[in-house]
């Protein structure tokens, strides 16, 4: 203890030996406890963060693999990444299966093969359960592709997906238990006999470029890209933009983001049919069969086709980056996607959101009978 007695030029100090002993002992004792925790609550943070990298290794290696597969059509390699005694993980591995027919499929009718599959992963959040793993992520996957006549380009497009994974062990591995999430191309993966040999049409297509749009039009295919969440560039952080209302889960975002598009970058007003504000949207807005509607039979739009695959391919070459495509099935306009450029044949490629696509040939994961497609011309000023 150290006592300060201050009088006219006088100081008197008052030292206690014990006293002095025992207050350094505590410090000694408390700096030695500080650093102990500091230690201790060190070492959690490394390991927490060790085990996060060995994690994104893990699920890296399960994703690697099955777009190999996917690839490669290796079933067997596919089937190792599931737990097929389990009926969920059986019931994953059996759309996966059905996803590597319809890709060869599809290739085969398009005049292309694919050259390379690739996954960027971004984990969301885990969860640990007896014995297994829950992880949710967002997945990035590009697909590249070449055409037979001109095997060294390098065409390619974008899916984005969200994942829900039940991971456990096997054989030093994990393995799929159960996968859920929304693919884009589960909208129509039954290839229409009638359309599966398209490649020479496709390939014989007049190639046309697009230089010389209206600067609107090349305003909606950078917002377009931009805001294409799970699909977009890694530059671009996977967002929507937070301006808006998401509805994906209030039955779909597609004609949200096709509205958003129109009116943000491509100058079309709003009016009592069309409209969002504050949070809140008319059905021609965020409905797909009402924007699709208010559209073709208004002055902001007109009709260039509509029909099956068969009936429209040739005249989906006439539309332009900033027009839009309307998918319909059973008599109802289910999705909007909106032009955004084309391949190295011309092929158009879209954008949209329910599920994220950037980039990607108009018709994949439309491919059933049953499926009619709008073609339509939008009318910027």
């Amino acid at each position: 203890m150290i006592c300060l007695i201050r009088g006219g030029r006088k100081i008197l100090i008052v030292l206690e030996k014990k006293i002095i002993i025992l207050v350094v002992l505590v410090c000694a004792i408390i700096f030695g406890v500080v650093i102990n925790q500091f230690n201790s609550t060190s070492e959690p943070v490394v390991q927490d963060q060790n085990e996060k990298d060995v994690l994104m290794d893990e699920v890296k290696k399960i994703f690697k693999l099955r777009n190999q597969a996917l690839l490669e059509q290796n079933k067997t390699m596919l089937a190792n990444l599931y737990k097929q005694e389990v009926r969920t993980g059986r019931w994953a591995y059996q759309y996966e299966l059905k996803k590597m027919k319809y890709l060869e499929q599809w290739s085969a009718k398009q005049g292309v093969r694919l050259q390379k599959i690739e996954s960027d992963l971004k984990i969301r959040n885990k969860k640990e359960e007896e014995n297994s793993l829950i992880v949710s992520l967002l997945v990035a996957t590009e697909y590249q592709y070449s055409y037979s006549d001109s095997p060294v380009s390098n065409d390619k497009f974008r899916i984005g997906t969200y994942h829900s994974l039940k991971l456990e062990p096997q054989d030093d591995n994990l393995v799929i238990v159960r996968e859920w999430y929304q693919d884009p191309l589960a909208d129509s993966m039954q290839l229409d006999k009638k359309e599966q040999k398209k490649a020479e049409e496709i390939i014989e297509e007049e190639f046309n470029d697009l230089e010389n749009l209206n600067k609107k039009r090349t305003q909606v295919v950078d917002y377009a890209d931009k805001y294409c969440g799970a699909a977009s560039l890694a530059k671009y952080s996977f967002q929507y933009n937070s301006g808006y209302k998401n509805y994906n889960y209030l039955g779909g975002d597609c004609a949200n983001f096709a509205s958003q598009m129109l009116y943000e970058a491509g100058g079309l007003s709003k009016n009592n049919v069309w409209n969002y504000n504050g949070g809140s949207a008319t059905r021609a807005w965020v409905n797909a069969s009402a924007f699709n509607q208010h559209f073709v039979h208004s002055s902001r739009a007109s009709k260039i086709a509509y029909g099956s695959y068969s009936e429209v391919l040739k005249d989906s070459y006439k539309l332009l980056p900033g027009d839009y495509i309307a998918y319909q099935k059973k008599g109802e306009v289910e999705h909007i996607s909106v032009v955004t450029g084309i391949d190295s044949e011309g092929y158009r490629l879209v954008n949209c959101h329910n599920s994220d696509r950037y980039r990607v040939p108009w018709d994949i994961g439309w491919s059933s009978k049953e499926v009619k497609f709008w073609l339509v011309r939008v009318h910027y000023n």
